[in-house]
Order: structure tokens, then sequence, then C-alpha cells
């Protein structure tokens, strides 16, 4: 891949540096000149998007000396991407990359340079934080470095001091087998590097320099905190614990949680008075219940036909219906949420839609089941509110006696219900205007580069919730769907209490209460806690059944818990059946959309 006698390749990302790159091109040709033949070097002015005169510039200096290369991008690629796509086109077998403001002091190229160009290295880094060699730097930036490199070397073992430093060197070998697997492709890109190479085993040298700060910065919300931080946490994920999330951990660590959890109950509440109540409700309403949840599965695949269709797929609704058994019954056995990415791995290896489209589908989904059951507590609340039941409601939370899971249970509801009500109502908005009302919103919060690559991302799911949200017949259709199937929902919980001996409640406060402790057990269970949502689902239930009627807690947990099983038992039923039909295994759907969903999901809200 060298191209002739070239050995080493500077590369140098700009953004916007009309005023210093002719200065720092110059300047790196001189220092590389003083230890390299005239004709073994090369700089590469890595341009992205910018939107001054810099690309004017770096086109007049490649035209004026052949050692320079000018790469123009007409769209931000990010730091990370810039470097990626120059060190691709390099010739040499050393690649190089600086900082163009020139912080680090150049007479350090050398030693850069030459530790690699040796042999000696597969990789080096200069750094500001070696023992004894700190850099002066203004505090905010000393804060920010420093919490940085900590936060990489306790959570991602590696050794080095420094990792965001612009001045490093590399074998070209090492890095184009190190970025195989290098994700990031923004600021995070050279800390994920020396990263990987440690964990790989290849050489790496960090030496103190000379640094000094130019210009002013800041700590960036989108960047620092969530971009930055984000790739530790994903690192992390991928280091140490995906290697130990095995189908068989997997398995035991939903079962162990189950387990808990009945341990837990059978030790602070008398089960023994549950289960009685349990046993004595009436089979058949609780079959006829069941019916009634199984009814609502096709209209579940019917509107994911309907979301489908806007996005420029048509598909079947007994294979969307299919699709949906499998994904759920993913979330049920697996932990944290795992069968979402499974929806989208079916309908890719079964009917070739896209990743991006399978995970923005099952996004619109979740959007209008929060509305859905947001509004539908929400309107319940009012009719409360009106009638003055709503003090009942808050000292039957305040007060319950087995009342701090219900507790957290209601607050996570209340939290999902006001950012789903925030999200839509946004959507919505943004559907119906012509700016841009993402890009400026992130723009608002962070001046960074790295903002337009979260902008980007969340662009891509919103646009697919206006397709449908912009669509007035698509909105009503979805959304009729939608409560139609969250009504059905309530209905079968209901039929489920009405199964209990001694439940006699008028059909107005029958209704009232099943609608607002369904959808607000809901809610709840968006926090994975457990598997399927087990726990939060029952707490929020009980606790208003409870407060609200005269009837006991224990009809309350045992309708609760009995309503949830009926519903995890069709779940399980239509899953396995629909893997048999679909020919689709679990744990390989779940491996696999898993992988994509990194990059692809842009939500993964539980039903």
């Amino acid at each position: 891949m060298s191209g002739g006698s070239v050995e080493v390749s500077v590369v140098l990302p700009a953004y916007n540096e009309e005023a210093t790159i002719e200065n720092t091109v110059e300047t790196t040709l001189d220092t590389l000149e003083s230890f390299l033949p005239s004709n073994s070097f090369e700089v590469i002015v890595a341009e992205d998007g910018c939107d001054d005169r810099t690309p004017d510039i770096a086109d007049r200096m490649a035209a004026e000396d052949p050692r320079v290369r000018h790469f123009h991008s007409d769209e931000r690629l990010g730091r990370g991407g810039a470097l990626n796509r120059a060190f691709e086109a390099a010739n040499g077998e050393t690649l190089v990359y600086f900082d163009t403001d020139l912080a680090t002091d150049m007479r350090h190229l050398e030693e850069l340079v030459e530790s690699v160009r040796s042999g000696e290295y597969d990789v080096a880094t200069g750094s500001r934080w070696m023992p004894g060699d700190e850099a002066d730097r203004p505090a905010k930036r000393d804060f920010a470095s420093r919490g940085f490199n900590g936060l990489t070397r306790l959570f991602l073992g590696s050794g080095l001091r420094d990792h965001q430093c612009g001045f490093k060197a590399f074998d070209r070998t090492a890095l184009f087998d190190l970025l195989e697997n290098v994700e990031d492709e923004h600021w995070f890109w050279d800390t994920e590097v020396l990263v990987r190479a440690q964990r790989r085993g290849y050489r790496v040298k960090e030496f103190a320099v000379d640094w000094t700060p130019k210009g002013d910065t800041k700590v960036d919300l989108v960047r620092d905190v969530f971009g930055m931080g984000g790739q530790i946490l994903r690192c992390w994920w991928e280091f140490a614990v995906q290697p130990r999330i095995t189908r068989r951990v997997s398995m035991a660590f939903g079962v162990l949680l189950t387990v808990m959890a009945v341990f837990l109950m059978g030790k602070y509440l008398p089960l023994e008075r549950v289960l009685t109540e349990m046993s004595n409700a009436n089979p058949v309403l609780v079959g006829i219940a069941a019916i009634v949840y199984v009814i609502s599965w096709p209209l579940r695949g019917a509107r994911y036909r309907d979301i489908l269709e806007e996005l420029g797929y048509t598909e079947t609704t007994g294979f969307l219906t299919g699709a949906i058994f499998i994904s759920q019954t993913g979330n049920l056995v697996f932990p944290a949420r795992a069968g979402d990415a499974v929806r989208a791995y079916v309908v890719k290896a079964r009917r070739a839609i896209p990743y991006p489209t399978g995970f923005a589908s099952l996004a619109v989904e979740r959007v209008f089941d929060l509305l859905t059951i947001t509004v539908m507590a929400g309107t319940v609340l009012l009719g409360l509110t009106v009638t003055g039941q709503a003090t009942e409601l808050v000292q039957a939370v305040i007060g319950a006696k087995e009342g701090q899971a219900a507790k957290v249970a209601v607050g996570v509801a209340a939290g999902v219900g006001v950012a789903a009500i925030a999200a839509v109502v946004a959507i919505v908005v943004s559907a119906r205007s012509d700016r841009n009302l993402v890009r400026g919103a992130m723009q608002w919060v962070s001046s960074d580069s790295y903002a337009d690559h979260v902008a980007s991302i969340v662009e891509r799911f919103t646009a697919d919730v206006q397709t449908v949200a912009g669509d007035r017949d698509a909105f009503l259709r979805v959304g009729a769907s939608s409560l139609a199937i969250w009504s059905l929902d309530v209905v079968t919980a209901l039929l489920v209490l009405v199964a209990f001996e001694g439940v006699a409640l008028d059909p107005v406060t029958l209704v009232t209460i099943g609608f607002f402790a369904v959808s607000v057990g809901n809610l709840a269970k968006v926090l994975p806690l457990s598997p399927g949502g087990v726990g939060l689902y029952e707490a929020a239930f009980t606790v208003f059944v409870w407060g609200l009627t005269p009837l006991s807690w224990e009809i309350a947990l045992g309708a609760a818990i009995l309503d949830h099983a009926v519903k995890n038992v069709v779940t399980l039923v239509g899953g396995v059946g629909s893997m048999f039909s679909l020919n689709v295994s679990l744990t390989t759907a779940v491996e696999e959309g898993s992988e994509m969903s990194v990059d692809s999901d842009p939500t993964s809200l539980d039903d």
C-alpha cells in the first residue's frame, strides 16, 4: 500500500483554519525536512467541511508543493472520520497526525515519528500529564481533562496518562488492524484507538511533551457529557460486560431476578393469602381475559403494518404479528430489553427491511404506545380530580404500607409520561414546520462539531416519526389502533380482577380504576429492572386498586400478578409458535440484532 519512496504521512485535520493552516503546513514541512530526506514524507490536509478559505489555501499549497496533498469533504465527518479518510489515502508506512494549532512544541516531532518508524513501537503519543511534566493548563481545561483521563483509566483499564493529546503516530499495519473495531468517528476516536492498541498487545509509547494551550475551550454538554462519557460506557460494556453475557448467563440472570422477587415478596408479604385469593379466581373469566388479550395481537400487527407502509415497506399483518411476538418474547426471556433488537433482525432477515428502518418503525410504535397510555392515565386522573378523588389517590401512594415499590413505579410513570407528551408534541410541531428544529435545538445547547453527529442520529429517528405524524390520516389510523390495543389490555386486566371472589365494584369505578392502574403500571415498567417489567407493574397496579377501592390488598396484588401472568403466557406461546413458523432462533436474533442496535436504535422502550 506504500507509494514510492514516501515513508511518513502526516495528516493535519483542519476545520476553518484559514488564519493558521498555511503556517502550520510550512512549519510541518520544515520540521520533517530537518530529520528526514526531502522526498520521504508527505503532508495531507484533511479538510473537514470548512466554510471559510481553508480549502482554497490548501489547494494552492498542494499545487505549489508535490509533498502537500488536500482532501476536501463537503460535509462534516468529525475528527475521527476525517482522519480515517486521510489515512486510507496516505502513502506512508508511518502515519502521523497532530492538531493544526501546533499547541505541542514541534521539537518533539522527530521523537514521535522515529519511535514508530524505527520499529521500536507500534503507537506513539505525546502526553501533557506525565508525572513531573504536567502542562500548565487553564483550570477548566485541567478539570475536564483529568476527569476524562481518570475515567478512561478506571473503566477501560488504560495505562496511559493522556489519551486526548493531539500528537500521535502509528504503524500503518497496526492502525488499520485497530480501525476494524473502532466505532467512534469524532472526539473519542484517538482514545478508542489507544485503548484498543493496549488491549491487543501493541507496543505503545507515551512521552512527555511541551504543550501550550491555544485559544479558549469549554466543557460542552453534548461532546463531553453525552459524547465522551457515553463512549467510555460503550467501550466498558464491550470490554467488561458483553463477553460475559452468554446465552446461559442471560437466561440465568432473568431466572435469578424472578426468584429473588418471589423470595422477597414471600419474606415481607404473606403470600399464602394472595395465593389463596388467586386459587379462588373464576377460571372461565381468566380464560376469557386471555382470549381478549390474544385479540389485541393482530391489531398490533396491523398497526405495525401501517407504520411500515408510511416508511415505504408493505408486509402482511400475519408476518408482522409474528415478528412482534418473537421480539416481545425476547424481552420476557432476556434482561435489559434485549428483545427490542430482535424485531429489526426478523424483518431484515426474512423480508430484507433495512436495520435503520426496522429500528425507526419500532421507535414510532413506542412513541404511540407511550402517548396512548399517558393520555389514558391523564384522562382518568383528570376525572378523579373533577370528582374529588385525587386526594385519595395521593394518600394511596404516600400512605401505602408496602408503598416503596409503588412510589418508585409512580415516579417512573410520571417521568415517562411527561417525557412522552413532550416528545410527541415536539415531533408533531417539527413535522409541521419547514425549519430544522432538531438541529437548531442541538446547536442551542452545544457549539461543538460532535453535536452535528448527535443531531444526525436524532434526525434519522424523528424523520421517520414525522413521516407518520405529518400525515393526518396515518396519525389518526395508528393512534386509533394504539387506543384499541391498550383498551383491550385494560379489559384483560379488568376481567382478571372481577374473576376474584368478592369483587363487586360499580361499572364506572371498575373502568376508571382499571384504566388508570393498567396505564400507570405499563408506564412504570419502562424501567428495565427485570425481564418483562415484573415488579413495577404489579406494584403500581396494586397500590391504585387497593387505595381507591374497598378491595383488600391481597386481591389487588393477586389480580396484578395473575393479569401480568396471563399476558406473559400469551406472549410466550405466541412467540414460540412464531419462531417455529418463521424459522427464527431467539438467541441468534438477540445476538445479531444487538450488534446493530448501537448505531441504529434511537430508542428501546418496552411495551
